[in-house]
């Protein structure tokens, strides 16, 4: 089966025709090790019957007739949570926060997928409920440690799986099965209901087939939540669109040392792809971000995973896998002064990392390093598993998000991965430079913001719209004042207009541009504004008023009316 084919989109469907669907699908895949606990096709049922009558009764419900899968180590309530360790599992009464935002939009949890033990791992084979085979080649990983709900999504079984990220387990898995992952900023969607890995470097990911079913998913579950302590809110300077030209760094040549041929050069065909859809592209040595990602497992930061299950493995559970159990026996060997240098370390290197990538809008990475066969990992768990973490390890500690993509394939057509990877709440950049390289629309995954219109030099194409970009800002649309206004050139450098209220039909329509900024960056533009101009209420033609540019009454004295115009650009190409 191609790839292709086991991607399949299912829009149109109905929440209980969706739900039909999936058990079909599974019925038709017959790969009982995705998951660990199926919900009775009649319960699941059920939930679509009532996802219906909300809709029926008017609801909005956005992923009304999508179908979820979700890591077995998320709760949802009345489903047992084993982290894929049977004597570890409980039964909880309240489903994870992430989860619960999905099913209250109208998403259906059709039940719990299978994992690296304890989500220690990238292969998806550490297992004892069995190894989670590849989407499209049984021979081979399917990556971990959120394989069951990659390869859910990857066969068209689930729309949304819901996995979760310290190492790399929400990109890996999506690198290997042809899908989008999300792995957003720690804590922009809450980790709570989580089992925890590394509770500091834990976060809760998204896989869809598609880059807007996966950004969808995210937006709706991502917002702090009380149960989470360390759930994080967008920030008020919170960058909402990556720029028109954007400036992407990639590792040299001796940073990618470990990638098969295959993969080398199939990301040798991406990053051409990049140049061609008009990305500004520099190779940067990322040297330090990669010794950093040793310390996830190397260091002592690997204590967290000890503090995490390692009294219970201790108790030698039956079900225990003895790759995961020697990885987290190993972590409460650190002391507290190794614990205290590796977080120093990290800091520095953060601090480096600013340095190293200032100037860019993100950073391009491989995901991983190789797909190996299921028998090349039981040969070898240790050392493969490690060289899978390579691009991926640092991400979390250095406190960074990312968004995983297809690249180019390689050269036996074979799914390649890469991730475009952003400071800490640049998420929405990272979106939008994965839908460039997609050639897909960019979906907007953080909605905070105020709305500014513009009508002069800030406009798309003018000498002042870098100005909108530095802040971040997001573009909307074009918007049409009432005829309460009247447009004037006025004499400055660089030439704007200034736009003047005079009331209700006196004055015409102008055509202007809407854009979303944040809070912060529109308190600094403000700030930074020069006279005659202003920022106030401006009122639309459909009714809405916004905060827009304006100017003072007496600046327009002598100045030129172009009100006939209609518009700032139709009186700039009108002059010779």
């Amino acid at each position: 089966m191609t790839v292709d084919a086991v991607n399949r989109g299912h829009t149109g469907l109905s929440p209980t025709a969706r739900v039909e669907d999936a058990f079909r699908r599974i019925a038709e895949v017959d790969r009982p090790e995705v998951w660990i606990t199926l919900r009775p096709a009649e319960d699941v049922h059920a939930d679509a019957v009532a996802v219906q009558a909300r809709l029926d009764a008017g609801e909005h419900l956005p992923l009304a007739g999508k179908v979820v899968a979700v890591k077995d180590n998320i709760d949802v309530a009345g489903l047992p949570t084993s982290a894929a360790c049977p004597e570890f599992a409980y039964l909880p009464g309240v489903t994870a926060t992430s989860v619960r935002r999905l099913v209250d939009q109208g998403a259906v949890v059709l039940g719990k997928t299978n994992l690296d033990q304890f989500a220690t791992g990238l292969v998806g084979t550490r297992s004892p409920y069995g190894a989670v085979r590849c989407s499209w080649d049984p021979e081979r990983v399917s990556g971990g440690s959120s394989s069951g709900s990659a390869v859910a999504v990857a066969l068209g079984i689930a729309d949304i799986g819901i996995g979760t990220d310290t190492a790399g387990s929400g990109r890996v898995p999506a690198a290997f099965n042809g899908l989008v992952g999300i792995k957003a900023t720690l804590g922009a969607i809450p980790a709570d209901g989580v089992v925890p890995a590394c509770v500091d470097y834990d976060c809760v990911t998204v896989f869809a087939a598609e880059l807007d079913t996966a950004v969808t998913a995210a937006r709706i579950m991502s917002g702090p939540a009380a149960a989470d302590p360390r759930s994080r809110a967008w920030p008020s300077d919170v960058r909402l669109a990556a720029p028109a030209h954007a400036r992407v760094a990639i590792p040299t040549e001796a940073n990618l040392a470990l990638l098969t041929p295959e993969y080398r050069a199939a990301f040798a065909d991406t990053v051409a792809s990049l140049t061609d859809r008009g990305f500004a592209v520099e190779a940067v040595d990322v040297s330090p971000l990669l010794d950093a990602a040793r310390l996830l497992y190397d260091g002592a930061v690997v204590a967290e995973r000890y503090t995490a299950v390692g009294r219970f493995l201790d108790t030698a559970p039956a079900g225990a896998d003895p790759v995961v159990t020697a990885i987290v026996e190993s972590a409460r060997q650190p002391a507290g002064h190794e614990f205290a240098a590796d977080l120093d370390t990290l800091t520095r290197v953060k601090a480096q990392t600013r340095d190293l990538l200032a100037g860019f809008d993100g950073l391009l990475l491989p995901t991983t390093t190789e797909h190996p066969t299921i028998a090349a990992v039981q040969a070898d768990p240790i050392g493969i598993n490690r060289r899978m973490g390579t691009y991926t390890n640092f991400c979390n500690l250095l406190d960074m998000a990312a968004v995983a993509v297809p690249g180019a394939p390689t050269a036996a057509g074979e799914p390649f991965g890469v991730m475009f990877v952003v400071p800490a709440f640049a998420d929405q950049v990272a979106v939008d430079l994965a839908a460039r390289l997609l050639g897909a629309p960019a979906p907007t995954l953080v909605e905070e913001g105020v709305e500014l219109a513009v009508f002069g030099a800030h406009l798309r194409g003018q000498p002042l719209h870098f100005q909108l970009e530095d802040i971040g800002a997001r573009f909307v649309g074009t918007v049409t004042t009432t005829d309460a206004y009247r447009l004037t050139a006025l004499d400055t450098t660089p030439p704007k207009p200034g736009l003047v209220r005079r009331g209700p039909g006196a004055g015409s329509p102008i055509s202007g541009e809407l854009f979303r900024v944040s809070a912060a960056g529109l308190g600094s533009f403000l700030a930074a504004l020069p006279a005659p101009m202003a920022l106030t209420s401006v009122e639309l033609s459909d009714g809405r008023a916004v905060v827009g540019f304006s100017c003072t009454h007496d600046a327009v004295d002598g100045a030129t009316d172009i009100t006939e115009f209609g518009s700032w650009v139709a009186y700039a190409a009108s002059r010779p």
